[in-house]
């Protein structure tokens, strides 16, 4: 059980979630959460015991120094932190951590309980996979919800995959079952290019998290990074022939669904988005 502190009064909380490992590739889903641990200066209240999921001969425990010659632990595990972002009635609970390697139905059991005593009745959970998609193109992002009540209240597609599983599917699957509403979205970062980081695929995680929940999320740098991480891949590419002429190919297919990013619903939340930023800057 997750003891807590310091965690105050929640307004209408809701839950994001991401967790390193086989559901983060390129680390983008987890980068995205701790970008809104750091824009939104979210506080800790909490660990699971780490004892219990971690192999710590798979995951090692890190030294540190602290204070002259003071040593510090710090173990591997998943951590809980509460961030209240300005101009919203709704908190955000984050859950970062690593994908787990033993005794998975009690770590998500143990995630349920907190969500429960948080107060929270939403998960929004974040993940990414290598796929054959273009570094030129948006990323594509698939968005599907764990029961049929939720994809018909927020348009999405109940989620209908089949095969092997991260945390994040047993996670959602939990959810469905403590009859929680839950939401996941998946960035497809690039194959080729699976070497964290992936800023792109980040800030388009992002984007969904903020479309969904009505939210506006300060991006800092990201854009730029976004920007400079296509660069560098575009310098790769002209400098391997194979690089390119794969890329040429990847660009030459037409996409397998149409890209929620070319929508005339994201188009149209892109527009609400810029004129709420600007109402904002002009106050």
């Amino acid at each position: 059980m997750i003891e807590f502190s310091g965690v105050g009064q929640l307004r209408s909380p809701v839950v994001v979630a991401a967790f390193e490992g086989w559901n983060d590739a390129a680390d983008a889903s987890s980068a995205a959460v701790e970008h809104l641990e750091t824009i939104f200066g979210a506080r800790v209240i909490g660990a699971i015991d780490p004892d219990d999921y971690y192999d710590f001969q798979v995951n090692r425990p890190t030294v540190s120094g602290v204070e002259g010659m003071a040593r510090k632990i710090s173990w591997p595990t998943t951590r809980l932190s509460v961030a209240r972002p300005p101009k919203s009635d709704t908190d955000l609970v984050l859950i970062r951590g690593l994908e787990p390697n033993m005794r998975w139905r009690g770590f998500t059991d143990e995630l349920i309980e907190a969500v429960h005593a948080l107060g929270a009745d939403m998960v929004v959970t974040l993940g990414a996979l290598l796929a054959d998609s273009p570094h030129t193109r948006p990323v594509p992002i698939s968005g599907t919800a764990g029961d049929p009540a939720t994809a018909a209240r927020l348009g999405l597609e109940a989620s209908r995959y089949e095969g092997p599983t991260g945390i994040v599917g047993v996670f959602s699957d939990a959810c469905a079952r403590a009859e929680l509403a839950s939401v996941s979205f998946w960035a497809a970062v690039p194959h080729y290019v699976a070497n964290p980081p992936c800023p792109k695929a980040t800030l388009a995680l992002l984007r969904r998290v903020e479309d969904l929940l009505d939210l506006e999320i300060p991006l800092g740098d990201l854009p730029e990074r976004a920007r400079q991480w296509e660069r560098q891949v575009d310098e790769l590419a002209a400098g391997d022939t194979e690089v390119a002429e794969y890329v040429r190919s990847l660009e030459s297919r037409e996409p397998e669904t149409a890209l929620p990013e070319a929508s005339g619903d994201a188009i149209a939340r892109e527009f609400e988005r810029y004129l709420r930023r600007r109402g904002s800057a002009g106050s």
